[in-house]
């Protein structure tokens, strides 16, 4: 926690989505079905490999802004093609049908209801477009427990941008220090941070933070830590 900051409790928790809410890891399961030996291989550039496009269209002066949709499927195609895979169009299609129904943690729905009790506005700010955060709510059952699900895909700019996070303030009509914001990726609970939110990071692999001299408000181990922010 930054003790140079003092928050009162926050009246908005938004969550990022994949990585989070979601397990971008699951869909090494039915990689592996397709590739035997290269399935946790996979899903790790694959991600990878998403996140740095995601800071490419951003970062790029010229570069053609494109939906999450169509960046994670350049990075699966990348991914094959570095580790020597033949990736045929059923396989494709199937890896990319899963990512619509990535697995959910189990805590999701439990954490949700706590705060929706408490009163606390509910949300996802997530670099993942309008359709694909939409399966994936649904899938997962939790549309009914959540007051907004933001995309970047409105301003076209990617997390870590300020303009992504600045969504949230627009949605809620509250400002950073009134919102927590709670994510599995340090960079990206880095990124709000410095944009002024009340953070949650949520190391569930026991991974150092982020060595750029500022810290997360809170850190914890699980999505259930959210509820520290009202202690």
């Amino acid at each position: 926690m930054d003790k140079s900051r003092a928050f009162a409790a926050p009246k908005a928790v938004l969550f990022d989505a994949y990585g989070t809410l979601f397990d971008v890891y699951s869909v090494g399961l039915l990689a592996e079905q397709l590739f035997p030996g290269q399935g946790q291989a996979i899903s790790l550039l694959w991600r990878d490999k998403q996140i740095e496009y995601t800071r490419l269209v951003t970062m790029s002066r010229g570069a053609p802004y494109q939906p999450f949709w169509a960046l994670t499927q350049a990075a699966l195609r990348y991914t094959c093609q570095k580790l020597g895979l033949s990736l045929s169009p059923e396989a494709e299609s199937q890896l990319m049908n899963q990512y619509r129904h990535l697995s959910a943690f189990p805590e999701n729905h439990g954490v949700l209801q706590a705060l929706k009790s408490r009163g606390v506005v509910t949300g996802i700010l997530s670099n993942g477009d309008p359709e694909m955060l939409g399966i994936a709510v649904r899938s997962a059952g939790l549309d009914e427990l959540l007051d907004h699900v933001i995309s970047v895909d409105s301003v076209q700019q990617y997390k870590t941008s300020p303009q992504a996070y600045a969504l949230g303030e627009a949605a809620t009509g509250l400002k950073a220090e009134q919102i927590g914001f709670v994510s599995c990726n340090s960079w990206d609970a880095l990124g709000a941070t410095w944009f002024g939110y009340q953070t949650l990071w949520v190391n569930r692999q026991g991974l150092p933070f982020e060595t750029l001299g500022t810290q997360p408000y809170r850190t914890g181990t699980s999505l259930r830590d959210v509820l520290s922010l009202f202690a």
